[in-house]
């Protein structure tokens, strides 16, 4: 089947364990038969869960996907540090696991709770000097690495069955759960490293809605995959809306700019046809109140 230039929208889709974010993408466009597909917020091989998959038009606005916070189920193994900080690298030092009571591991925790930066994992797809740091890493280039600015919201226990390690992890964006594992790994003074990892939540996108790729295929083959398809402007709904007339929608699907002196303070702006079609988003047009210019337009 082809739906090229017909089908745009986002698929909630549960990542399975061991492929790439890219191997999910790789097989949604096969399934579809499109080749516009990207997805929004990558995840580690090793984890499982809410990975958001655009389809169409949809990559363009898949930046707004990957603001919302994040939930994550986590274990951490304790006494083993690899270089990756998960279960994927190759291990540089084991401790002997002395007999950690949850209090004590509870004590390391609320030293990272209050966390607003971290550094990143050697081996990740942040970019430093123009170059991804696992490509650096892999050709034994040690850089200096730079903090980012993170937010942890919630960091709670779980389970503690030695020496595995399950917490509940809220966190904003950006955030690196290997990380946490490798920082809590020296708190405690006996390293640690991610062994399992799920996705529970990106934004209002959860688990509990999200769909398998084997669901997908069997609906594909039914005929029937669009039900699990969600509109491209559900990645859209904080920002301000309005609608414009169909001149103006006209002039904005020709990249021209439009006068809207009464248009809501905040951008950018979702503005829509008369019949409900998402036409663009706006932005202020520089030395020229009132009026607001394409940012990005669709024509779906």
């Amino acid at each position: 089947m082809s739906g090229e230039g017909r089908v745009h929208g986002i698929l909630n889709i549960n990542k399975p364990y061991g492929c790439t974010s890219h191997d999910v993408v790789a097989e949604v466009r096969r399934l579809l038969g499109v080749r516009r597909v990207g997805h929004a917020g990558t995840l580690d091989p090793i984890a499982t869960g809410v990975l958001l998959v655009c389809v169409g038009q949809a990559t363009r606005v898949a930046e707004y996907l990957t603001q919302g916070e994040k939930r994550y189920r986590a274990m951490f193994h304790l006494g083993i540090e690899t270089d990756t900080y998960d279960a994927t690298g190759t291990v540089v030092r084991e401790t002997p696991l002395p007999a950690l009571s949850v209090e004590e591991i509870e004590r390391a925790l609320e030293q990272l709770r209050p966390m607003r930066q971290q550094l990143p994992p050697p081996y990740s797809a942040v970019r430093q000097g123009g170059e991804r740091l696992y490509r650096l890493a892999r050709r034994g280039i040690a850089v200096q690495l730079k903090p980012r600015p993170i937010e942890i919201i919630v960091l709670e226990i779980v389970a503690w069955q030695p020496p595995l390690l399950t917490l509940e992890i809220r966190c904003s964006p950006g955030t690196y759960v290997r990380s946490l594992a490798h920082d809590l790994g020296v708190l405690l003074g006996v390293g640690a490293h991610v062994c399992a990892l799920q996705r529970l939540a990106s934004g209002a996108w959860r688990i509990e809605d999200a769909i398998t790729l084997e669901q997908l295929r069997t609906a594909v083959v039914q005929g029937d995959w669009m039900k699990y398809l969600h509109p491209l402007d559900a990645a859209l709904q904080d920002l301000p809306r309005l609608e414009v007339t169909e001149e103006m929608a006209m002039r904005l699907a020709q990249g021209q700019w439009v006068s809207i002196p009464d248009a809501p303070a905040a951008f950018p702006l979702r503005a829509y046809t008369p019949d409900g079609n998402l036409r663009a988003l706006l932005r202020p047009a520089d030395g020229k109140p009132g009026w607001w210019h394409p940012d990005k337009v669709f024509l779906l």
